[in-house]
């Protein structure tokens, strides 16, 4: 199970990687299925955090997504918007790989 976790984080904090593994997919496919808990932006680390009901959690590096995606002011004010009012649409976004789409309508 914490091969699971670390290859969802590894995905997440590198979300230039261009292949994902056929279990890298399955993986991801188990954590959406599972029951989410809760999902809340933690300014101590800068991730927003996503507990599920087994007891796992996965946390996506906000400083690094927005690294990577966001280009212009405007889309680093869009994303530190969902970031602080809508945690579950912004990791939404992220793990359904439709950030870039998001932030071109910006």
């Amino acid at each position: 199970e914490m091969g699971s976790d670390f290859a969802l984080s590894s995905m997440i904090s590198n979300p230039a990687a261009n292949t994902v593994s056929a279990s890298q997919n399955n993986d991801m496919e188990e954590i959406i299925m599972k029951k989410l808990l809760s999902c809340e932006f933690n300014m101590d680390t800068g991730c927003v955090e996503l507990r599920y009901s087994d007891g796992s959690m996965l946390a996506i590096d906000c400083d690094a997504v927005e690294d990577e995606y966001a280009k212009t002011i405007r889309q680093r004010s869009a994303l530190d918007y969902l970031v602080y009012n809508a945690p579950l649409e912004y990791a939404e976004l992220v793990l359904s790989g439709d950030m870039e789409g998001y932030l071109r309508k910006q």
